[in-house]
């Protein structure tokens, strides 16, 4: 049996593990890079592995970088099923189109300003376009059911567990038997935390031989959660007072919906302004915000209670969904008092980079970072301090006040990490990915209960 490693190993982005056993050969996840131009370009390369040589891609959850080169996968040549949870499915086709029309976009956005400044050179293609997304629609086959075994081949079982990271997602445990020794590999995908709104807890993994793990914070915790809830509202306030915007970079998937909750109940309990208008600027996290109130098969018992008596958390007085492209150029003439949620949630693409050209420059105004920077994103640049920074090729100045809250993040930190980990049991062998360096060196020198690995990408070990 053969384990590889194709993304998320040595760094945070494109999840992509390959396990070969049976003669059969399953992938788990195929995710997007994510930051740096460099990154980017690795995209476009080869995967690693033969993608028509693939029988079936196990599907975590439907973060971009998880998801988002399954258009790439399909367009090489993958036939085989998509498997993933029903949430998650609905989900990966907004991802996956959401992130084509965005690629078209900015392909489009680029060769006309090249020829504007009379530099037209190569033409600038998308990585994948919309029709390629689509495409890719046609491989997802049959839905997976938390704790409900999937026999994929003789020998070779899938579990699908609730890792409580966002809406649909799972660790997934593969049992594969080669001749009469059965082996349990459990792949960890992103896991959530405990005591959060809306969804689950994550739930306990089994017993298993070898483990592949996140660690994006494995080298830290988060700040508290009330406190982080505190500090959100007070930068509101406060850049009211000033007579200035909150610009929030958001995650379309669970943050955005995880940050209405929170707007929500501070409107109920008089902590923020009731003239405050907010916007969310991102046809995707609508969708999204949609999708969550058709699964309340993984809602926690407190948010399946808010529904059934009819206080639907993700709407309020002030709330305003900006769909089109009009709509969103609008909040770009309010001067204050808008709180503006837009996509990415790392300032690679979307709307709130053009939020961001208009509010950054402005002492009145606020950023407001709410999620996990990447090394060599916009967001990783203003959150590290950097006095100015480049959007769509023009550089403008930080001026506004910047926040970077960390008690909201979808990610375990580091204690919950250990404590998953633990009940696994006493795994021959753990592989440490999703993580920066440093994360997984601090994370993998307190594992004690296994032999700790840290691979490279397109580095293989056998089972």
């Amino acid at each position: 049996m053969k384990l590889s490693f194709h993304g998320a190993a040595g760094d945070v982005t494109g999840s992509c593990y390959l396990l070969e056993g049976n003669g059969t050969r399953i992938l788990i996840d195929c995710g997007l890079y994510q930051g740096s131009r460099e990154l980017e370009e690795d995209n476009a390369d080869d995967f690693g592995f033969d993608p028509t040589a693939i029988d079936y891609l196990l599907l975590t959850h439907a973060h971009l970088d998880h998801c988002g080169r399954i258009p790439l996968l399909v367009d090489r040549g993958f036939k085989g099923e998509i498997i993933t949870t029903a949430a998650s499915r609905e989900l990966a086709r907004l991802v996956m189109l959401d992130a084509a029309g965005l690629q078209e976009e900015e392909a489009r956005y680029l060769n006309r300003r090249a020829q504007r400044r009379g530099r037209p050179g190569a033409e600038i293609v998308p990585l994948y376009t919309i029709l390629d997304a689509l495409n890719a629609l046609e491989s997802f086959g049959r839905v997976a059911h938390y704790n409900q075994p999937l026999q994929l081949a003789p020998g070779i079982q899938a579990t699908f567990i609730d890792a409580g990271h966002i809406l649909g997602s799972a660790c997934i445990m593969l049992e594969v038997t080669e001749g009469s020794k059965p082996r349990r590999i459990l792949f960890s995908g992103d896991l959530g935390l405990n005591a959060r709104p809306i969804l689950r807890d994550p739930a306990p993994p089994p017993q298993v031989d070898v483990v592949v793990m996140e660690s994006t914070y494995g080298d830290r915790q988060h700040k508290q959660l009330q406190p982080s809830i505190k500090e959100f509202y007070e930068a509101i306030v406060a850049t009211v007072r000033r007579g200035g915007n909150v610009v929030i970079p958001t995650f379309a998937l669970e943050r955005a919906q995880e940050i209405l909750f929170y707007l929500h109940a501070g409107r109920e309990q008089g902590v923020l302004p009731g003239t405050l208008q907010v916007f969310l600027d991102s046809p995707m996290a609508i969708s999204a915000t949609q999708i969550f109130k058709r699964h309340p098969e993984c809602y926690d018992p407190e948010t399946a209670e808010l529904f059934r008596t009819g206080r639907d958390p993700f709407e309020f007085p002030g709330l305003h969904f900006t769909r089109e492209t009009a709509e969103s150029m609008a909040i770009n003439k309010i001067a204050g008092g808008a709180v503006i949620l837009a996509g990415a949630g790392m300032c690679t693409g979307g709307r709130v980079r053009h939020h961001l050209k208009h509010n950054l420059g402005r002492r009145q105004c606020s950023v407001v970072f709410v999620g996990f920077a990447a090394q060599g994103t916009l967001a990783r640049q203003i959150v590290d301090g950097a006095k100015t920074v480049k959007i769509f090729g023009d550089d403008y100045p930080v001026l506004a006040q910047v926040h970077t809250i960390g008690g909201f993040s979808a990610h375990a930190g580091q204690a919950e990490l250990l404590a998953w980990h633990r009940q696994t049991g006493h795994p021959e062998t753990t592989f440490l990915v999703h993580g920066e360096k440093e994360s997984m060196t601090v994370l993998g020198g307190l594992l004690t209960n296994t032999k700790v690995m840290m691979p490279e990408i397109q580095q293989s070990y056998q089972l």
